[in-house]
């Protein structure tokens, strides 16, 4: 698999730099010699090809090894998110069926809390010395004992093996985890192929923003390492680290989402030429404002580039740099659309039976790609009901095509709100589901309400009695986490619903702000 590509860079040129976060820096050789380290440690553990490892990691060197690892050994890598609570993260590991977590130290007491309310507790592992005895094993320190030696080679997987499972939403207790095969790394090795042929191997410097275990920033990690690009690693988002990360280390190239780039540009030192070695910045896990996308081209040149996807299925339309407008032309509808399809993938805009609608229209945008998920873990019934018999996905967003075949966005119908600084998927109904629980809580609803510094914040309104405001975002912090934490809780005598029942929940987003409900 992609493994071989990685590999083949790292054995050449050995002296060059592979990975770097912070002050740690591996040579290829030095990468390569604990990426085997790591596979045998895990190997040690009793895993066999096929079985799940669960990893609740932070953005580091190892990070980026240990996932490495899962898949050399022929394991399926199943990546925790940090956001949920603990009883939302155990349902995830039971769901995914892991006999195995590998946890960073700084998600202790996380690990440890869902440990426990597993129906089937995994063996832990920790990633590095905890100060917090949580595990039964530090993973690094089992590492160094191992061989430098290549472990043996596991069975190369067939079309129908999961290899990288990833939490994509659900409600309480049945969470939904896309499982992804071998294809969509296949795809990602044949971009990576074509770009590469521009340069030679190792010839881009990396920087990697967003977190190493979800989809983008493991995409983004892959794609560096399969053309043998230095991969330069951002420990926490920080504006000014980035800047930082990006002069300094001279990036060439790299990924982020747009409340990111707005607050890059939003830096003191960010202006023309600031960063000279910089070709191409990547953006996607959410739309970006017309207006910023003007200002990061009139910043940063022709070099931005944006991508639209999701869990289901990373790779769906590209819209390259070459292709937007000058930053001068405001009325380039390019500005905001998404672009057009990736080579092998076909797009469709659909009706509410399923029915393709007239070029110009909006509906629900459904794709069929190598891309897509084989389907949700062990859930058949919900696999069903996003992928249709011809392998067509349902993405739940809402958008148009034009003439030209460029995809434009306007809505997501599963009212996923997308929000913090990276960009993370609050689930309404997780949030709904935990907020019906609470005293006095008779009907709620949870929306995004745009904010230019985050994408969106979660706004939740309520119906009931006795409801203790300013305890609520307390106790959903302390259930799912706090991108969960709503930022403004509304009080209304009754929640608007549309003609079939259903909340209205546009009609909520179009309130005005709570200051002046009565």
């Amino acid at each position: 698999m992609y493994i071989e590509r990685i590999l083949s860079r790292w054995e050449q040129d050995e002296e060059r730099d592979a990975l770097v976060c912070g002050p740690v820096r591996l040579t290829r050789e030095q990468a390569r010699r604990r990426l085997f380290q790591l596979g045998h440690a895990l190997r040690e553990q009793g895993l066999e090809p096929g079985e799940g490892v669960g990893l609740l990691l932070t953005n580091r060197v190892e990070s980026a090894l240990l996932v490495l690892a899962v898949h050399m050994i022929g394991c399926r890598a199943v990546m925790l998110p940090p956001e949920p609570g603990p009883g939302e993260l155990a349902a995830l590991i039971d769901q995914s069926g892991a006999r195995l977590v590998v946890a960073d130290p700084t998600h202790a007491q996380q690990t440890l809390r869902a440990a426990e309310r597993c129906t089937r507790a995994p063996r832990l592992l920790s990633l590095g010395a905890a100060e917090t005895a949580f595990a039964d094993a530090d993973v690094l320190a089992l590492a160094e004992h191992c061989s430098t030696k290549r472990p043996e080679p596991a069975p190369e997987p067939g079309p129908d093996d999961v290899v990288t499972v990833f939490y994509t939403g659900g409600t309480l207790g049945r969470p939904k985890l896309a499982a992804h095969g071998r294809l969509p790394y296949d795809v990602v090795a044949a971009v990576t192929d074509a770009g590469s042929a521009l340069q030679p191997a190792g010839g881009d410097r990396a920087l990697v923003v967003t977190l190493l275990t979800h989809t983008s920033g493991h995409l983004a990690m892959l794609a560096a390492l399969m053309t043998g690009s230095l991969l330069v690693v951002l420990p926490e988002w920080d504006a000014d680290a980035a800047f930082t990360a990006l002069r300094d280390e001279e990036i060439t190239t790299t990924f982020t989402v747009p409340p990111m780039l707005y607050q890059l540009l939003d830096h003191p030192d960010c202006e023309p030429g600031a960063l000279p070695a910089l070709r191409q910045i990547s953006l996607g896990a959410a739309p970006i404002a017309p207006d910023r996308l003007r200002q990061a081209v009139a910043t940063f040149g022709p070099i931005v580039s944006q991508g639209y996807g999701q869990t289901e299925c990373a790779g769906i339309t590209f819209l390259p740099a070459q292709e937007l407008p000058e930053a001068g032309d405001l009325d380039s509808p390019l500005w905001r659309s998404c672009g057009r399809p990736f080579p092998g993938t076909r797009l469709e805009i659909r009706d509410q039976d399923g029915e393709p609608v007239p070029q110009g229209e909006t509906g629900e945008v459904c794709v069929h790609s190598p891309a897509r998920m084989l389907g949700y873990w062990q859930d058949p019934e919900r696999t069903a009901e996003a992928v249709d018999p011809d392998g067509w996905l349902r993405t739940g967003d809402i958008g148009y095509l034009d003439a030209d075949g460029y995809l434009y966005l306007v809505d997501r119908a599963k009212d996923v709100i997308v929000t913090g600084e990276a960009s993370g998927n609050v689930y309404s109904k997780v949030l709904e589901d935990l907020l019906h629980t609470l005293p006095g809580v008779r009907h709620a609803a949870a929306v995004g309400i745009p904010d230019e510094a985050v994408g969106e914040r979660v706004r939740i309104f309520l119906v009931g009695e006795g409801i203790n405001t300013d305890a609520v975002a307390d106790v959903v912090t302390a259930e799912l986490g706090p991108n969960y934490a709503p930022k403004d809780t509304v009080l209304l005598h009754s929640l608007p619903t549309t003609r079939i029942g259903k909340v209205d929940k546009k009609a909520l987003r179009d309130l005005a702000e709570p200051a002046l409900l009565g």
